[in-house]
């Protein structure tokens, strides 16, 4: 390459890193004006209200039909709350799309292993890009797994009784850490 033309490349790549700054920028601006999607959005991941997910409205279960939530994964964490008068831990899984939805799951669930267990195997770098959850009804009535993709790719994570749940819930944590602390 002469250096004319090694400057005009270089040029090139500034103008598009320009671009690409001011697509991200734009994206992440909020609606402006009237509209319905301030906030977050709280889907509860379990089968007790007859759906895979569903949302709260008045206090009263809404089933979510739509069979999947594709976002960025911007947050993995364990929260304890009490309900019902009893202190329960749950895992809150936070996906940025058109808005930002918090998905809550009984800590030790198939769900949350699921989850777990799938953004233990990724990279950050393949965090960067959306990934896309769906919730899977299991044989057993009250069964709910958590399927993981990641483009494409669904992210097959094995787990039995030996797996150690503290080290694969420390490696999913440090991941999504990592994926979301990444400059590009």
């Amino acid at each position: 390459m002469t250096p004319q033309e090694t400057s005009e490349l270089f040029a090139l790549l500034m103008r598009q890193e320009e671009l690409l700054k001011q697509l991200v920028a734009s994206i992440n601006k909020p609606k402006l004006g009237l509209h319905s999607d301030a906030g977050s959005c709280k889907i509860y991941c379990n089968r007790h209200n007859k759906s895979l997910w569903y949302v709260l409205s008045n206090n009263e279960p809404v089933a979510i039909t739509q069979t999947a939530l594709t976002g960025y994964l911007r947050e993995l964490k364990f929260d304890k709350s009490d309900r019902n008068g009893e202190e329960k831990c749950k895992l809150l899984i936070s996906i940025q799309a058109d808005k930002l939805y918090i998905l809550e799951s009984g800590y030790d669930t198939h769900f949350s292993k699921s989850i777990l267990a799938a953004v233990a195997l990724l990279t950050p770098q393949q965090l960067y890009s959306p990934v896309t959850i769906q919730p899977q009804a299991g044989d057993k009535g009250t069964v709910l797994f958590c399927r993981v993709w990641v483009g494409s790719e669904l992210i097959m994570a094995n787990y039995n009784e030996q797996t150690d749940w503290r080290e694969i819930s420390k490696q999913a944590l440090a991941v999504t850490k990592a994926a979301n602390e990444m400059v590009f």
